[in-house]
């Protein structure tokens, strides 16, 4: 075995924490060490297992860490691994374990990731990112969560209860990136099955991270309390977090100039003004997401979005430049890719629609209509589904607009998150709106999503893509395999993709340590600190 580390931070690691806080020359730090962010929806869920969401992701990422974290650039440090070694054929991996404790005071053990990942694809827990351990290239892991294997069979296994050995069915030039991902984060076997679901409510819940769940009134607040138990508590300055639900983003900034809020998402269209009037406060960056309109193709899905015209004619007419350029106003780009523009390695295809003026893609739209038998005369009637939030209604008005000049009669639909996505994952909409953010910084993050296989929610398939992944997973450049996987994408239009992400913020300057340079923008409350104004 070749002795590797997670990045040549370890070295520094070995001597003093990689990570500890480190005010600024010139900063004071504020007596009152607490932190308070907006969140739009509530958190569905606490557990690792059954996650999905952005908001639950951060919240996940206070109670409980995995083998590797992020620094503020987005590089893999290590986490509850201090080392690893990986073998000469890339398919085993080792890692040796710090002295780390559950906040019950237990010791974390190799089991303990053991017992998570294996819960992961036991189809009884009816985890929704039981693939992502597909997509690390597990061993076993495509055959348990069919039903073919025991999760016993999973290729991990404590070799100790410092060492764990992970086995690959093929080198993964991107797993180590995966293993920040809140999925591939332990849990204690003992709570979870002494207290079944409700293992995640604060009373019961018991983590490795920096934080303890003090309470969690649901759409409400999630509040967190720092862990004396973490391995790394005597670096951890900021003792208090707080996650207010605000369903009304132009409520939210309203009540973070009121100082109720530390950092807020600027509502859309106000980041000009709000970046010349508080040039220290308005933040925009590079956010590593991709914002689509996703079809209905199961077999629940209209007709027309099943004619392939109609969703080109759909794809084509969508100003994306107005969008961003006049209603987002925040740095965002037209997107005319599922994989966002800025991700590692990835080079976009060099033709289509994005190389046609908006006059010419109106007019290509119009013949496509017509050949599918549609127009202003026979029109197209689709509903679009959106979640509650300001921008989204903006945008799904600005669609309604583009496609009506073409006899496309748009029904908008505005539904709270939780109906949203049980609506999606159970293919009850015509159009739906979606954005999905990377889990690590490489295209298939984002390409995987449309596997047959995979979250796909529009149950859109093609064999060839498929093939094209699985190719991905052992070639050794990629870069032509996933331009054609776009090429294909661009062909059937299995959804319009509407924008890349920036994130948009109104930061209060007090709160030191949230990452500029994280194209995925994962940041770790443990990093925090507030200094005194």
């Amino acid at each position: 075995m070749t002795k590797l580390f997670a990045t040549t931070a370890l070295l520094t690691a070995l001597a003093m924490p990689a990570w500890a806080v480190q005010p600024a020359e010139g900063e004071t730090l504020a007596e009152n060490q607490t932190y308070t962010y907006w969140l739009l929806d509530a958190i569905k869920s606490l557990d690792p297992a059954k996650n999905t969401d952005v908001e639950g992701s951060d919240a996940l990422r206070s109670l409980f860490e995995g083998l590797m974290i992020e620094d503020a650039a987005g590089n893999m440090i290590p986490g509850v691994a201090e080392s690893h070694e990986m073998s000469e054929d890339g398919l085993t991996y080792t890692f040796t374990l710090r002295d780390a404790k559950w906040s019950n005071g237990d010791p974390v053990t190799a089991d303990d990731f053991v017992y998570a990942w294996q819960r992961v694809v036991t189809p009884e827990t009816a985890s929704e990112y039981a693939w992502y351990m597909e997509l690390m290239n597990l061993q076993n892991a495509t055959q348990i969560i069919a039903g073919e294997m025991e999760p016993d069979q999973l290729g991990v296994v404590a070799l100790d209860d410092k060492t764990l050995q992970v086995t690959l069915t093929t080198p993964t030039p991107y797993f180590l990136n995966t293993l920040s991902h809140t999925t591939t984060y332990p849990v204690p076997r003992a709570v979870v099955e002494e207290h079944g679901d409700a293992w995640v409510q604060p009373a019961n819940l018991v983590g490795n991270g920096a934080y303890t769940l003090a309470s969690h009134n649901l759409g409400v607040e999630i509040v967190f309390e720092k862990n004396p138990e973490y391995w790394d508590a005597e670096n951890v300055v900021m003792q208090t977090v707080r996650g207010v639900t605000v369903n009304d983003n132009n409520v939210a900034l309203t009540r973070y100039q009121a100082g109720e809020l530390d950092r807020v998402q600027i509502p859309a269209g106000q980041y000009p003004r709000l970046s010349e009037a508080s040039p220290e406060e308005a933040v925009s960056v590079p956010y590593g997401c991709s914002y689509a309109y996703v079809f209905n193709l199961s077999e629940k899905g209209p007709e027309a979005l099943k004619d392939e015209r109609v969703r080109e004619a759909l794809a084509l007419s969508l100003n994306r430049e107005v969008i961003v350029d006049q209603v987002l106003q925040g740095g965002q780009e037209p997107a005319y890719t599922w994989t966002h523009w800025a991700i590692n390695g990835f080079a976009a295809p060099e033709s289509g629609m994005k190389d046609m003026s908006q006059e010419d893609r109106m007019a290509r739209a119009a013949e496509l209509l017509a050949e599918a038998g549609y127009g202003p005369d026979n029109p197209v009637r689709l509903q679009l589904q959106y979640n509650t939030d300001d921008s989204h209604r903006l945008l799904a008005i600005a669609a309604q607009q583009f496609w009506r000049p073409l006899g496309i009669e748009i029904e908008l639909n505005n539904v709270e998150w939780a109906v949203h996505t049980d609506r999606l994952q159970n293919q009850d909409f015509e159009i739906a709106r979606y954005a999905w953010c990377a889990d690590y910084n490489e295209a298939t993050t984002f390409l995987d999503w449309f596997r047959t296989d995979g979250y796909n929610s529009g149950k859109w398939s093609n064999e060839e893509y498929d093939k094209l992944l699985v190719e991905a997973r052992t070639a050794e450049d990629t870069t032509p395999l996933y331009q054609r996987a776009e090429e294909i994408l661009a062909d059937e239009n299995p959804a319009v993709f509407v924008y890349h992400y920036a994130k948009v913020d109104m930061i209060n300057p007090a709160i030191k340590g949230l990452p500029r340079e994280n194209l995925l923008n994962t940041w770790y409350a443990k990093d925090l600190y507030r200094v005194a104004e």
